[in-house]
C-alpha cells in the first residue's frame, strides 16, 4: 500500500470554507446578546417586560445596599 498524498492547498480551497468553518471562528455571544436574538428568531415579544421588570428589580435590590438607599426608599 503506498501512502496517498494529500492534495495541495489551491487558493480556491482555501478561501471556500464551510458554512461550520465559518461559524466556528465567529466570536461567541454575549448572554445578553444571545438571549436577544433568541427573541428576535422565536418572536417571543412577550418576554420582553418579563425581562426589563426583572432587569429593574435586580436594580432596584443592587442599590438598596449601596450609599443611594435612603433615596430610593424615600420613592416607596
Amino acid at each position: 500500500m503506498s501512502p496517498q498524498a494529500e492534495p495541495e492547498p489551491t487558493e480556491s480551497n482555501t478561501e471556500a470554507k464551510t458554512e461550520f468553518e465559518q461559524a466556528g471562528e465567529e466570536k461567541p455571544l454575549s448572554l445578553v446578546q444571545e438571549f436577544g436574538m433568541f427573541i428576535i428568531e422565536n418572536k417571543a415579544w412577550w418576554m420582553i417586560p418579563i425581562v426589563t421588570v426583572l432587569g429593574l428589580v435586580g436594580l432596584l435590590v443592587l442599590l438598596g445596599s449601596t450609599g443611594a438607599a435612603p433615596f430610593i426608599y424615600t420613592l416607596f
